[in-house]
């Protein structure tokens, strides 16, 4: 059995990769295809055995498992050219969240899914959104989620919470090093800490946090409150970010949605010609 992968930029290669270090896939049960032919290449002579395939309907046809790893725009040339060579059995799934499921299902005739990876899935940690289309029978999704779950957690999801969703797991990390990322600048600029020794200080405080909220019995709240002594100096600087910061976070996702708003428009368009309700 093959697992195929249709791009491989740096969501398809980090799952790729993610794969076959976790152990889930062995190098031989990789197929993977690309526009610019250099990067399978590559993938090939860093694991030996990948199938560098030379179109991408080689990959639909032999790979019983197919991850579409293609921008939105691109979808449908894809999705036109792989059609025909699909199986009734074959999973294709597609891990962007502006192509729908009805976008899927209603140009192949296959079992459809979606899975929205994390760029933590490439140290096997994070969690990846699943959502599943109308022909995944339990065993399918089982089975999906056992391969996922190798890299990262599956968590399943309703497709209309796909977006807000992916804000947190799969943006959420550019989101988070932004703040490191300032909080590093602004020790550098107002105490001349060096930035190397600030920026490991800061990666040390997100992963301990993060292990915190896992497992240490804390939801951001009481963590808050627990770290915060009142009139103290930490709880001088949330209240500058109460008052600073107020509405950011709001702002924040209603920007990622109209984005994502207007890439389901584009999408719908080159699908149906036309914008459907």
């Amino acid at each position: 059995m093959k697992i195929g992968f249709i791009g491989t930029g740096s969501m398809g290669t980090v799952l790729i990769e993610s794969f076959i270090r976790s152990g889930a896939l062995q190098p031989s049960s990789v197929m993977a295809s690309n526009r610019s032919r250099d990067k399978v290449e590559r993938l090939a002579a860093q694991y030996p055995g990948l199938t560098a395939a030379d179109s991408n309907k080689q990959v639909a046809s032999a790979c019983s498992t197919v991850f579409l790893c293609v921008r939105p725009l691109v979808f449908k040339t894809v999705i036109d050219e792989i059609k025909s060579c699909v199986k009734p059995d074959t999973t294709v799934i597609s891990i962007t969240s502006p192509v729908l499921l009805k976008h899927l299902e209603s140009s192949l005739p296959c079992k459809v899914a979606k899975v929205i990876p994390s760029i933590t899935n490439g140290v096997l940690s994070g969690a990846a959104l699943c959502i599943y289309g109308e022909r995944m029978s339990d065993q399918d999704r089982a089975a999906l989620e056992w391969l996922v779950g190798m890299i990262g957690k599956p968590v399943r999801v309703s497709e209309q919470f796909t977006r807000v969703a992916s804000d947190i797991s799969s943006c959420g990390p550019a989101f988070l090093a932004y703040f490191v990322q300032k909080l590093v600048d602004a020790a550098v600029e107002v105490a001349g800490l060096p930035r190397e020794e600030a920026t490991r200080l800061a990666a040390d405080m997100v992963l301990g946090t993060g292990k915190l909220l896992n497992e240490g019995g804390f939801t951001p709240e009481t963590l808050r409150r627990r770290v915060a002594v009142p009139g103290g100096i930490i709880e001088a600087g949330l209240e500058l970010m109460e008052r600073e910061l107020d509405t950011t976070f709001v702002r924040l996702l209603q920007a990622t949605h109209a984005k994502y708003d207007e890439d389901v428009e584009k999408v719908e368009q080159q699908f149906y010609g036309q914008i459907v309700e």
